[in-house]
């Protein structure tokens, strides 16, 4: 059999159709939503790249973006090679929610290029894939909140979740801003 992949398969080869659906998404992971569902996502970074400190900020704001528009941001924490973010999406004027895929799509691209802009740098920043599961009924949003808050403490990079500077809680920075703003 000849090793030259413009030649025809072979008949006995199954086509990508032919496969069961694991196996011709092996490469990918499921991603599954559902409105109103509270979901944790995690996306890293790609090839071991660290985050300097000088761009966790500016990741931080692509991450909140479309809070109160097309996401309801919980929380959210930047870290050196990753970023967890627990989020419910939210629907547009017809209801329909927003796709997952649009938003994190949004948040790695843009946080992408100003990564990249602000590092004098070319390339992928974000792994293709990120990480994500719909929380499940016994599973509460102050359960996965606390596991992603406490993210930096346990990492060792702070004594305390309020030390870390790229960590935002709805209950804590967006009260603040909240506040802030007259609308309580």
């Amino acid at each position: 059999m000849s090793s030259d992949p413009r030649e025809e398969p072979a008949d006995d080869v199954e086509s990508p159709q032919e496969r069961s659906p694991k196996e011709f998404y092996r490469r990918n992971l499921p991603h599954i939503q559902k409105s109103g569902r509270p979901i944790f996502v995690t996306f890293r970074t790609a090839r071991g790249l660290v985050l300097p400190e000088s761009v966790r900020e500016r990741v931080l704001k692509h991450c909140l973006h479309d809070d109160g528009v097309k996401i309801h941001v919980h929380c959210v924490v930047v870290m050196p090679d990753h970023v967890h973010i627990l989020l419910t999406l939210r629907g547009n004027p017809d209801g329909v929610p927003f796709s997952l895929k649009e938003i994190t799509q949004a948040v790695k691209g843009v946080s992408s290029h100003t990564v990249n802009r602000l590092l004098k740098r070319k390339g992928c920043v974000w792994q293709d894939e990120s990480f994500d599961h719909i929380l499940r009924s016994g599973h509460t949003i102050e359960e996965k909140a606390m596991y992603i808050c406490e993210n930096p403490v346990r990492k060792g990079l702070v004594g305390s979740q309020d030390e870390y500077p790229w960590l935002w809680r709805e209950w804590v920075e967006g009260a603040d801003a909240q506040e802030g703003s007259g609308t309580e």
